[in-house]
């Protein structure tokens, strides 16, 4: 049986006649960079969110990028992150000549622990000075623990921009709320790359705030720093959404919640049917249904390498969700960090393993996926 890790023909088929409609209309108006569909989708996903504005932009890396320049991040600053999630969260840090500093994650979430931020802050003031913004990531569908990451933010005055690239619409209960993954920060960012529960069929981004000036400044930045026409009291960036991938995200962004709760049931069968105490399941930390199960990780502390292997040999998707943390790429090499200086990053990278948990995946091929993984384990 194949299982792939991820199908997104099985997403398209209910909705590829809409989606058509939506895309040929956009090239019938030949409004192809921004305009109506662009505008509607912000507005959607700020009410989905529960943000005041959405910033509609051409990537998740691009929003991060154009929240740090909205921040004036530059040379000399530093920005808190974690070691452990796609290279774009360091990335943009260093595209912007500032320097990524990295705390380590806790092991069950994987996501920054609070307790490791706050004891870097603590430990050097002249360095806690030079912190332009914190970058906390809702790493594979599950909020980062927000309370205490804010709490340290507003102790030492540095605004927190959340990457939340895989997790827009997951949520972090607060006292008798929910708030919604990109709401909690300063900024929110969110990618919509094919992969994530909302994506296009293309590149696209988006930047959530509730701060009416930053907004507006975002929207500036991303056009070119342009403001009016022809005008530039910033250096801005293109950064702009083509209106063809907005169009397809207002088609989707209604069933986003059902497709949620379908990743949800699939991560509860999961959990279920995996019996062996070598396969790590995923830890909820708020409950299953704050989480949106943008991946399903497990870990195989004794060859991870070997179960992937096991796994693609029986026609089975998965994948290594991140083999080498950000400390120890090589393009990183010159801020001085070794193996070792984040523990529970580096077992993170040897350890996991991500397996299908799309909305569309059988019964039969998760019992395949799972008789298969156990197999190998026993």
């Amino acid at each position: 049986m194949h299982v792939p890790l991820l199908d997104l023909k099985a997403q398209l088929a209910p909705i590829e006649a809409e989606i058509k409609d939506a895309v040929m209309a956009i090239v019938d108006s030949t409004r192809y960079v921004m305009g109506p569909e662009v505008e509607g989708l912000e507005a959607e996903i700020a009410a989905y969110s529960g943000a005041s504005h959405g910033i509609g932009v051409s990537s998740g890396t691009d929003a991060l990028l154009v929240a740090l320049m909205a921040l004036n991040v530059g040379p000399g600053d530093l920005v808190v992150t974690t070691p452990y999630s796609f290279f774009a969260t360091a990335g943009v840090i260093a595209r912007l000549h500032a320097t990524p500093v990295f705390v380590d994650i806790d092991p069950t979430t994987y996501n920054i622990d609070p307790a490791a931020l706050a004891d870097w802050f603590e430990s050097d003031s002249d360095a806690a000075e030079r912190v332009k913004a914190i970058v906390p990531v809702h790493l594979y569908g599950q909020c980062a623990d927000m309370a205490p990451i804010l709490a340290v933010a507003n102790r030492y005055d540095v605004p927190v921009i959340e990457d939340g690239a895989q997790a827009i619409g997951a949520g972090y209960p607060t006292g008798a709320t929910v708030k919604k993954a990109g709401t909690m920060g300063l900024m929110g960012c969110y990618s919509f790359f094919p992969s994530k529960n909302l994506g296009c069929m293309g590149d696209g981004g988006m930047v959530v705030t509730n701060d009416d000036g930053l907004a507006e400044k975002l929207r500036q930045l991303r056009n070119h720093g342009m403001e009016p026409k022809y005008y530039h009291p910033l250096v801005g960036g293109n950064f702009r959404l083509d209106a063809i991938q907005a169009a397809i995200l207002r088609v989707k962004l209604p069933h986003l919640d059902t497709w949620h709760e379908m990743r949800r049931e699939n991560g509860a069968y999961y959990d279920a049917q995996f019996t062996h105490e070598a396969i790590g399941k995923p830890t909820l930390a708020y409950g299953r249904e704050h989480h949106i199960y943008n991946q399903y990780i497990v870990r195989i502390a004794s060859d991870r390498d070997g179960a992937r292997d096991h796994l693609l040999a029986h026609d089975i998707g998965c994948d290594i969700y991140y083999p080498v943390p950000f400390h120890l790429q090589e393009c990183f090499q010159h801020l001085g960090y070794r193996e070792g200086a984040f523990p529970h990053a580096e077992q993170a990278a040897r350890e996991t393993l991500a397996l299908p948990i799309y909305s569309e995946l059988t019964r039969a091929m998760q019992d395949h996926v799972v008789s298969t993984l156990e197999a190998f384990v026993n």
